[in-house]
């Protein structure tokens, strides 16, 4: 199977010109007429996840994060990307990111998250201007108020948003929200709802593992020739102390 047709089953469900102006989404390393036969998927390319790609035969690597972010100026193995895109050319391997185009696609990200956490009737908590249902977050509705951590509010309205989602604490309040769900969170930020919102920091690794159950579930349902595997060592890279 050619890279473009794998490709171009991902960019239907999340479109590469839904992507922010920073960003980096689509096939990083590789051509779109090279061939392919198997695509491991993960959150971020790390050498762990080469190795895995390696070990199991995949020629392409699938992720939610973009390895290449800014520009590189030079390939000297200096530091994990440089060493996973160069490992990436020699193995014949094809890297390609699917990233704020997903945060932004209809039953993407954010989409997906508040299904799982039992949140229904969702609406894009900031959409943009061109389509209503294109766009960062969601807020919907649980079955049944319940209580938060503090028991002094009860939850019903919910908003949430995968990754860094600190700018969008306002959207959150005007939309009633009781309670924002998104990660990156500063010291100061829990301050800005002023109590009008309980704000919920869940980390960002976590908030976005789903982009891999995403993946599999788009690329399962429409390429039945090409095998899929989700990494198994595609980890958080922040430790916590307990």
């Amino acid at each position: 199977m050619l890279i473009r047709e794998v490709t171009d089953v991902i960019e239907r469900f999340a479109p590469l010109a839904w992507q922010e102006s920073y960003d980096n989404a689509g096939l990083i390393v590789g051509r779109p007429d090279d061939e392919v036969h198997k695509a491991l998927l993960a959150v971020d390319v790390t050498d762990e996840v080469m190795t895995e790609a390696e070990r199991e035969g995949c020629d392409m690597v699938i992720t939610h994060h973009p390895i290449v972010f800014h520009a590189l100026k030079r390939f000297n193995s200096a530091d994990q990307v440089q060493r996973c895109v160069e490992r990436a050319i020699r193995s014949g391997i094809a890297l390609y990111a699917c990233h704020t185009n997903l945060d932004s696609a209809p039953e993407g990200m954010s989409w997906r998250l508040a299904e799982m956490l039992g949140v229904g009737d969702l609406r894009v908590l900031q959409p943009t201007p061109e389509d209503e249902k294109v766009g960062f977050g969601v807020v919907g509705e649980l079955p049944e108020a319940v209580p938060t951590l503090d028991y002094l509010r009860e939850v019903r309205r919910v908003a949430v948003c995968t990754g860094a989602g600190a700018s969008m604490i306002g959207d959150a309040r005007r939309a009633g929200a009781d309670i924002y769900v998104t990660a990156d969170m500063k010291y100061n930020d829990f301050m800005t709802p002023d109590k009008a919102l309980t704000v919920a920091d869940i980390g960002h690794f976590e908030s976005e593992y789903c982009a891999i159950q995403i993946l599999f579930d788009i690329l399962s349902k429409n390429l039945i020739t090409f095998a899929v595997r989700k990494s198994e060592s595609s980890r958080n890279p922040v430790n916590y102390l307990v």
